[in-house]
């Protein structure tokens, strides 16, 4: 295997309202790098934090030469604040983790040993237990992964957003412009030489998740949407069956009514309009979705917009 000396790491946080437990999380982190033995940068990104979190980066920046830390306009979301993070990390090779302290940092130094000796492009912390959580969580996360296996043809199972990235697979993320990010599914689709770390998700170190139920929805319909087109299919392949379905309802008509043997079928008819145009409606929200998101990357926006950043060079606060 070859090994991979003198690099330089850049770990990559994303970071909403985080302010009372982030110094403690952080002085996890670079615990745990100062054992890779390896210079490094923390690429910390304010994804519009409506608490104290940009005072607490902007202090910790002053007693550390090695804070690249960036504060986004507003709170555009953790894949737009990841996207950031990764444009503006300068490493070797960059992870990526939580703020919250459910992605282990003691894992890292396994995760950059594995990157020196293996050669592999990325390693991906994987999922054994999912934590502590309330049951419809789980639920949902299963039938969200169920479904993107089956939809996408790529293996999601345990994936987190916890990996290392070398700068070839960086590089090649940074040329996927869409708008709509789906950050995991976008690097198992890359196809580099990966393996995979198991880790337990640990405990908040405290407070509570802001993910609602929206915003894990419409992560979920941003996944399944940007790795498959099989719901397009779906309506396709519904509308085909309905059709053999009207046909063979229509011959059957036809028949009594030459017969002379009609009957009246109101009920029959108010029923079939019911289920038609629900399948209509529903047929008319799948073809939107995929329209919404063409509508997303055609107006070009940017994906975040950054308010102020603060440098390691020179500690200075830029508007």
């Amino acid at each position: 295997m070859a090994e991979v000396q003198d690099k330089f790491l850049s770990v990559v946080i994303p970071i909403f309202c985080e302010a009372n437990h982030l110094p403690e999380v952080l002085g996890a982190v670079r615990s745990s790098l100062d054992q890779c033995d390896l210079p490094y940068e923390l690429v910390l990104v304010d994804d519009g934090s409506s608490d104290n979190t940009w005072d607490v980066i902007a202090a910790g920046a002053k007693t550390s030469s090695n804070v690249r830390a960036l504060r986004l306009s507003r709170n555009f979301g953790k894949e737009a604040a990841l996207c950031a993070g990764l444009e503006h990390a300068r490493g070797d090779a960059v992870i990526l983790m939580d703020a919250d302290g459910q992605h282990p940092p003691s894992l890292i130094p396994e995760m950059v040993r594995a990157w020196k000796t293996s050669g592999v492009d990325i390693v991906e912390a994987v999922k054994t237990y999912r934590g502590r959580e309330p049951l419809a969580d789980k639920f949902g996360a299963l039938l969200f992964y169920f479904l993107l296996n089956r939809l996408s043809g790529f293996d999601f199972k345990g994936s987190s957003d916890f990996k290392l990235m070398n700068r070839k697979a960086v590089n090649a993320w940074l040329r996927m412009h869409e708008r709509n990010v789906f950050f995991r599914g976008m690097t198992v689709w890359m196809g580099f030489k990966s393996m995979q770390v198991p880790f337990e998700v640990a405990p908040r170190a405290a407070g509570r998740s802001t993910w609602s139920l929206l915003k894990r929805l419409k992560l979920a319909l941003t996944g399944i949407t940007a790795f498959s087109w099989f719901p397009l299919q779906l309506v396709t392949l519904a509308g085909a069956i309905f059709l053999i379905f009207s046909v063979l309802i229509g011959a059957e008509t036809l028949y009594l009514k030459l017969s002379g043997r009609a009957v009246s079928g109101f009920a029959t008819v108010i029923l079939l309009e019911l289920i038609i145009g629900s399948f209509l409606m529903i047929s008319l929200g799948i073809i939107g979705e995929y329209v919404a998101r063409i509508y997303e990357e055609v107006k070009g926006r940017p994906r975040y917009i950054v308010a102020e950043s603060i440098e390691p060079a020179d500690r200075t606060a830029a508007s």
